[in-house]
């Protein structure tokens, strides 16, 4: 994803608080919910990294501050932050934390959204059930949209949302995505 947006494919990214989160604990840790990205064993005290991941954002004043601060300096947040691409975190009842730029109000969060779905003609709906749905539902039914998700629930209801332009896909994320930057010739 970081080399999608790097490149210049991404011009907006809506998610969550977990997606932000996870990116930040993965760059500032190497970890994601404690488990290591090399080797994939689980790290001493490594469930507390998203936890520290993001009271050490809240200490720096946001994820744009830690990005500028040159202490977040790799991921998708980071990439975001680099190349000027809006984002949006919507966040829930359930969210630790949350980070500092997750909106808590549900409507404030839905109005920034559509605001952002403006001039939209493609949306890529990766891995994320409730903000694929969600999304899915304030796009305006001319919008072609692309939903990957090893839910197959996810792919239905989203291509069952009224569009003929839905194309849904059930597979892993991570083999779609490096095909995809494959295939753009974003590596």
């Amino acid at each position: 994803m970081s080399h999608l947006i790097r490149h210049g494919f991404v011009n907006v990214l809506f998610a969550g608080n977990a997606l932000a989160t996870h990116d930040i604990e993965q760059s500032l840790f190497g970890t994601s919910l404690g488990i290591s990205m090399t080797h994939g064993r689980s790290i001493e005290e490594g469930h507390e990294h998203h936890l520290r991941s993001i009271n050490r954002m809240r200490r720096l004043g946001g994820i744009r501050r830690a990005v500028e601060q040159e202490v977040l300096t790799s991921g998708i947040m980071y990439e975001c932050v680099r190349n000027n691409v809006p984002f949006v975190l919507a966040g829930s009842i359930r969210d630790d934390g949350p980070l500092p730029e997750v909106i808590t109000d549900v409507l404030e969060a839905q109005r920034r959204m559509r605001q952002e779905c403006e001039g939209v003609t493609l949306a890529l709906m990766i891995a994320t059930t409730l903000h694929s749905i969600a999304v899915g539902n304030l796009l305006p039914a001319r919008v072609k949209v692309v939903c990957v998700d090893i839910n197959p629930a996810t792919v239905t209801k989203l291509t069952d949302r009224g569009t003929f332009q839905t194309i849904g896909l059930v597979t892993d994320v991570e083999p779609f995505l490096r095909v995809l930057v494959h295939e753009l010739g974003a590596e």
